[in-house]
């Protein structure tokens, strides 16, 4: 079904970067590595990248790349789902070099399909195995925690529960918003079904619209309703809150609150990255994934996104409590690959897309 839709669910845009001099290079959060005047000539091959991870938060290191390395670099934006869904449509034909996904399961999906290729020793080596494929087919470069926002105007921090499980009780009814059809959720409550089983995750989701959950299309708009006061409180990925308290300070009323350490609602998933089999550009693939590992983009990271870094020896901010969450390595998340699409089709038959 969801190879039928593809063309209509997908938006997808390319764009070429290949660094100069230019004063509109914008490199945020690493200006004080690279310097725009100082960017090497655009000789230094070319690599294509199919990217998961949105274009505001991965772009700036991009350009960073193509302008630290001269390698011209190719971009095509989409779902990481749905971009590993047509890399399985192009097969050995795909132009893609390198896949970043906002987790490793989208990629265990293409290595189930024998599409993706082996890493490099010398950047395998750049992570710890927790993260890292065991077969060097993929490595994580940021980490990102499930959390539960609040409204610290609406609900009690002493009121709050301890589990996803709590939030299907009576008490809860209408006042707790999940983004449904978001990649990250989907992300999510695959984990949640191999953890748990489908019958529990279905029957969990079931409940959740039986108790009037609110729905909507991602998280960044249940962090906004959340601080306005719209929704009590939403199933969310850490970092968007931290971005609005960054932006708006004590005017932003809502606070991430963490689920018991043990709870799936407390999650952490890893973004990932990947060579193809098939990619023609391996060794600037490599090399783009090396840089991710970096110290000044492991600092972007968790300074200007506020993500959870996993190289390079870098602290996460300070603003970021320790990880004490669900640790990645307890989840088989080579084996998540093909439950996207019965995923997907337990949360169409929930109708929590239409709350």
């Amino acid at each position: 079904m969801l190879k039928r839709l593809l063309p209509l669910i997908i938006t997808l845009t390319l764009f070429a970067t290949a660094c100069g001099g230019s004063d509109q290079l914008q490199i945020d959060g690493l200006a004080a590595e690279i310097n725009p005047e100082e960017c090497v000539d655009g000789k230094g091959g070319e690599v294509t990248i199919y990217s998961g991870r949105t274009e505001n938060l991965i772009e700036p290191v991009l350009e960073a790349f193509a302008c630290a390395t001269g390698i011209s670099v190719q971009v095509r934006w989409g779902s990481s789902t749905q971009l590993a869904l047509l890399i399985d449509e192009e097969g050995a034909r795909s132009p893609a070099d390198v896949f970043l996904s906002r987790s490793p399961g989208p990629v265990g999906f293409l290595e189930s399909k024998n599409l993706l290729g082996t890493i490099d020793d010398s950047v395998l080596g750049l992570v710890s195995e927790e993260n890292r494929s065991s077969e060097g087919s993929w490595i994580g470069f940021s980490g990102r925690k499930r959390v539960l926002v609040h409204n610290v105007d609406l609900v009690a921090e002493a009121d709050l529960p301890k589990s996803v499980f709590d939030l299907t009780d009576e008490r809860w009814r209408g006042k707790v918003a999940i983004p449904g059809t978001n990649g990250s959720f989907v992300d999510w409550f695959t984990v949640f079904r191999d953890q748990y089983g489908t019958d529990v995750a279905a029957q969990w989701l079931n409940d959740m619209v039986d108790n009037d959950a609110r729905y909507y299309p991602n998280n960044r708009s249940i962090v906004e309703a959340t601080g306005r006061g719209e929704i009590e409180m939403g199933l969310v990925n850490h970092y968007y809150n931290y971005q609005e308290v960054a932006a708006e300070g004590d005017n932003h009323r809502a606070k991430n609150h963490s689920l018991d350490d043990d709870d799936i609602g407390s999650l952490l998933i890893i973004t990932a990255a990947t060579v193809l089999d098939s990619a023609k550009n391996s060794d600037e693939a490599n090399q783009l994934l090396a840089y991710l590992l970096t110290e000044p983009v492991q600092s972007y990271f968790t300074n200007r996104t506020f993500e959870y870094p996993l190289a390079a020896g870098v602290e996460p901010n300070s603003m970021l409590p320790p990880l004490t969450a669900l640790e990645i390595g307890s989840v088989d998340f080579d084996a998540l690959g093909g439950g996207f699409e019965e995923t997907a089709r337990i949360i169409e038959a929930s109708g929590i897309q239409n709350q």
